[in-house]
């Protein structure tokens, strides 16, 4: 379970209903962001890789600034950014389950190695790939 003093990683999707003010953001994934004061929230640079792949992909329309200054906004958020470290890059490789997507591997095993829960609606991070959640 996740206690007040836990990391958070907000993931792709959880990062764009705060940037969109979406309801589809949960109430106490929201107020756990607004908490950036007092507990650590990171957003991981693989995000920022995620969200320009489907930009250019068209699958994703998203403010300029959010591509072009990812780091700043992130920051401004007050949030952290995290880097893709070469433990986490291998953790994800090696992580069991059948669960395909290269970014939530990615973001899974940033989560396990820095001990942080995922801020995701996204169960399989759980289910699958063995990261904490946080919704």
């Amino acid at each position: 379970m996740t206690g007040p003093d836990q990391p958070l990683l907000v993931d792709t999707a959880a990062f764009l209903f705060w940037h969109a003010d979406s309801r589809r953001l949960s109430k106490r994934a929201r107020a756990a962001m607004l908490e950036a004061l007092h507990r650590q929230v990171f957003v991981s640079a693989v995000s920022g890789f995620e969200i320009a792949t489907k930009v250019r992909l068209g699958k994703l329309e998203v403010p300029t600034v959010l591509l072009n200054e990812f780091a700043y906004v992130v920051e401004s958020d007050g949030f952290r950014v995290l880097e893709l470290d070469a433990v986490s890059a291998v953790r994800a490789g090696l992580l069991p389950g059948e669960h395909r997507d290269p970014f939530d591997r990615l973001l899974a095993a940033q989560a396990i190695v820095h001990r942080c829960a995922v801020v995701t609606p996204d169960r399989l991070f759980t289910d699958s790939l063995g990261a904490e959640v946080f919704w």
